[in-house]
């Protein structure tokens, strides 16, 4: 019976086959312990001169890390192994035996593994990285789904800018001139709640940002929803509930990863509702009053950002932002234009900012003044300028960045041990 590691554990007393690679050899006089691994977990595999045959046990020995092997065994309980059971094996074959393996078991600098990232993926750290990120994913589209949502693509080629004209990645298109690489797929999502009320999207998006920080990649993936007939409030109430289903979903099935990743559970078991709300102008008075310099009109920075949430157990959504530092997308108060209906959520533990969003200006002068105010080429928008000429509505949204939130849900130091293959400003290989 062909069995994964993972399911080993309900076959005890029986035997079972595990097909993957060698992920550590121990030998000890006439026995030999192989660590395989395959893609769901590692078991230890007990094999003694006289279980196998000869060819069997003598082509054990020094098999070379990762190389690849089907085994063979009967499925004992032990509570001292990985997953509580070993397999004692009564057949080992070797179908290759790898070359030299150039990530030992043992410490290599990060330049080394980003280099062999290819490699270092089979690695536990990396496996257990992307084990949560798939659960993180899951949790996301389980969420809109069961709220309603329709899932609709956005294009990933664009004609003009949606975050700003200087983070983007242009590209010739045909005959077209030049097209970018989208920053966010929101416009085409508004136009898409017009049609079918509550919406996301998720996929890729690209900022040419010339930065080095551990939170930062070039690359990334955001899920966007958007929601007609949607004010502030049920935004915020909606990006609350999104993170509190995450880190549950998380916590139900992903606590061996986090042992693997030495991150302590205790923080996320935090995260509930209801998050606290501050407006900018109290935020800044916090971040202020905690010695960290801010001004009226300043974005968060990361030392503002790790002011604001200093002893908080749980995100900090901060919201009514100063308009002049906000998208021209963004909705001003009626009642007081310097100030922008936008929403931005701070995560606790120094990990940032994972979303941002708000209402959107449904008034098609007001959008026209932002435009022009703006500089922005008004051809390039006249599609989303008909948002608003015909069966204009209240609605927002927001984007949450899927490595910031893996990266705090694992309590990983740098960003680009979230995704398979990171995409930073001097890393674009393998």
């Amino acid at each position: 019976m062909i069995l994964s590691v993972r399911d080993l554990p309900q076959h005890v007393g029986e035997e079972a086959t595990v097909r993957g690679w060698l992920y550590n050899l121990r030998s000890k006089g006439k026995i030999h312990f192989l660590q395989v691994r395959d893609g769901t977990g590692i078991v230890q595999g007990v094999v003694g001169k006289g279980d196998v045959p000869d060819p069997a046990f003598a082509a054990c020995e020094g098999i070379p890390q990762e190389s690849s092997v089907v085994v063979t065994g009967a499925v004992r309980a032990d509570a001292r192994a990985p997953g509580g059971v070993e397999l004692h094996l009564r057949d080992v074959q070797v179908i290759q035996r790898s070359e030299p393996y150039p990530i030992a078991l043992q410490s290599h600098g990060p330049d080394f593994l980003l280099r062999h990232r290819h490699l270092w993926l089979r690695s536990r750290k990396p496996w257990a990285t992307l084990r949560v990120r798939h659960q993180v994913i899951r949790a996301i589209r389980d969420f809109f789904d069961s709220q309603g949502f329709t899932n609709v693509d956005a294009p990933i080629f664009t004609p003009a800018a949606c975050e700003g004209t200087t983070t983007l990645f242009e590209v010739k298109y045909f005959d077209e001139g030049n097209a970018y690489l989208t920053q966010s797929g929101q416009l085409y999502i508004e136009a898409a709640a017009m049609s079918l009320g509550k919406v996301y999207c998720f996929g890729p998006v690209f900022r040419a940002e010339r930065s080095k920080t551990r939170k930062h990649l070039t690359e990334f993936w955001m899920v966007e929803p958007e929601v007609a007939y949607a004010t502030l409030p049920d935004i915020m109430d909606l990006a609350e509930g999104l993170i509190v289903a995450i880190a549950a979903r998380v916590l139900e099935n992903c606590r061996e990863e986090l042992k693997v990743l030495e991150r302590d559970p205790a923080p996320l078991e935090k995260i509930r509702k209801p998050f606290p709300r501050l407006t900018h102008a109290e935020a800044v008075k916090r971040v202020n009053a905690r010695g960290v310099a801010m001004a009226a009109d300043d974005d968060f920075g990361a030392p503002q950002e790790e002011a604001l949430v200093q002893g908080e157990e749980r995100p900090v959504m901060v919201y009514r932002w100063p308009s002049a530092i906000k998208a021209f997308y963004m909705k001003r108060d009626p009642a007081d234009p310097a100030v922008a209906l936008g929403v931005d959520v701070i995560a606790p533990e120094g990990f940032g900012e994972v979303i941002g969003g708000g209402q959107r200006e449904d008034d098609l002068a007001k959008l026209l003044e932002r435009i022009e105010a703006e500089k922005l080429p008004k051809e390039a928008f006249e599609w989303y300028l008909d948002l608003r000429r015909y069966g204009t509505v209240p609605h927002g949204g927001f984007g949450l960045g899927l490595e910031r939130t893996v990266q705090w849900m694992c309590g990983t130091e740098h960003i680009r041990e979230t995704v398979p293959f990171p995409r930073m400003l001097y890393r674009i290989c393998p």
